[in-house]
This record gives C-alpha cells, structure tokens and sequence, in this order.
C-alpha cells in the first residue's frame, strides 16, 4: 500500500461520507467496541492503554475510549486523519503509516480493525507491519487484527449495494469486487443527492492481499506473538489475536485491591 494509493482509496469525498454509510448499513461501533474490550480482556487482565492502528474517522476509539484510560490513533489518510482529530478532542491521533510508525512508547494493546490490513501489497509489508505493532506492543499486551477474506473464502465477482439518508442527503453505494491474481480489487461508485445541490458522483478503488490463514499467523509468530485465530468477529471475517511475551505489569492500584 503506497501512500498516494492509500489517499485515492480514502480521498476527501469518500472520508466526508465515510460515517454516515456505515452507519446506515448497521455498522455498529459500539457494539464492535465492547466485543473488542472483552476480547483484550479474555488475555490481559489490565488494559489501561490501547492504540488503534488504521483508525479512520475515529468512530471505534471513540467508542473504546469510554473503556480504556488512554488511547491514541494511527491514520494514514489526511482526510480521515482530520476528521478523527476532530471527532476526539484530547486524543493523539498520529498522520503515519502503519508499516513503519514509530511512536517512542509501547501498549497495552493494539487494535487493527475494518480489515485494513489487507491493503499490504506483500506477505513481506505483512511482516514489517507486524514487527512495528510488536514494536509498541508492552509485554503481556494484546493485539487483535481483523484480516481482509482468506483466498478460499472470497467471492470473485461480487456485488455489494446500499442507499442511506442522513441529515437530509440520499448516499447511493454499489461495489464490484474481483479477484486479481492474491489480490482483490474492489471497484465503488458513488452518488450524493441533496435537495440544493443536486447530485454528485464519484468512485475509488481498493486493493486487497488474499493472505491465508498461514500466512497471517506466520507474520504474528515472526514477530514474537503467539497467536490464535477465532471465526466471526466485527465483519464475519474472524480475528488474529497476538499476544507479546511477559508479564504484564499489574498497576499498583489493582494490586493493593488484591490484598
């Protein structure tokens, strides 16, 4: 995924629409939000900060916030980047690259949602974003990667639609998504109708790796996680669950309730 890639995919029409087709196809952020906590919370009884990698408009850390004392954000995109700024006052959201961040401090857990780990073109951008997350990851942290479809699972061909109205606008939504060679490629076209304005039209395109199963998980264990997979999660698509080696460090708090 290169940088200029990465800005056409999420551009500035596609970032001002972002939230409101999500949310009117059901996507439901809090709720993800407090299956992503209990999850974290199944392998590490202590998570007082967390790091959302990928974190678009900042809809899930707003959320997650509401469980976890300090939490910071990675975003790529500086349209989406600036609407999670704006969305979270008082949170660090960083404009970087999740391939090669460096933030100076490490975390509780780590989260990497939406599948956004399938735009790494490479099993090799696969590792080095893998070693980054280890990187930052505190011993005893968690870290949970919601993976784009496995190659057996995909549907070549298919064809994704929906129309939301919010605050007065209708956003019409239609994707084709083809598989290319380990990659898919995911065509959308858009269009935004409002009373005064009229109509507008736009599409982008996104591609995704294919990774297996295998390969995730290889890039998990090479850098330094055990990692378990489990089915269903946020998308239907599962969740990679890696956890760093260590202990973690009970806060003096919790441990003085322990007596």
């Amino acid at each position: 995924m290169t940088t200029s890639s990465a800005e056409q995919a999420y551009g500035a029409e596609h970032a001002e629409i972002y939230d409101a087709v999500y949310r009117g196809r059901g996507k439901d952020y809090t709720a993800e939000a407090e299956d992503i906590v209990r999850v974290l919370r199944e392998h590490r009884s202590a998570v007082s900060s967390l790091l959302d990698v990928a974190c678009g408009t900042g809809t899930h850390l707003e959320a997650l916030r509401k469980s976890v004392d300090h939490v910071e954000g990675v975003e790529l995109s500086p349209w989406m980047h600036a609407l999670a700024v704006r969305r979270l006052p008082g949170v660090t959201v960083h404009r970087d690259d999740m391939r090669s961040f460096g933030l100076g401090r490490t975390f509780d857990a780590i989260t990497c949602l939406f599948s956004s780990i399938g735009y790494m073109a490479s099993t090799d951008e696969l590792d080095r974003t893998l070693r980054v997350f280890r990187e930052h990851t505190a011993p005893g942290g968690v870290v949970v990667v919601e993976p784009w479809w496995f190659p057996d699972e995909f549907l070549d061909g298919y064809v994704g639609g929906a129309v939301v109205e919010v605050d007065g606008r209708t956003i019409a939504r239609v994707s084709h998504t083809v598989r290319e060679g380990t990659t898919t490629r995911m065509s959308v076209a858009y269009t935004v109708g409002e009373p005064a304005a009229g109509l507008r039209r736009f599409s982008d395109t996104h591609v995704l790796s294919l990774f297996t199963r295998e390969q995730y998980e290889q890039a998990f264990e090479k850098a330094g996680f055990t990692v378990a997979y489990t089915a269903g999660g946020p998308s239907g698509r599962g969740l990679f669950i890696g956890v760093a080696p260590g202990t973690e460090t009970v806060p003096s708090s919790a441990a003085a309730q322990e007596w």
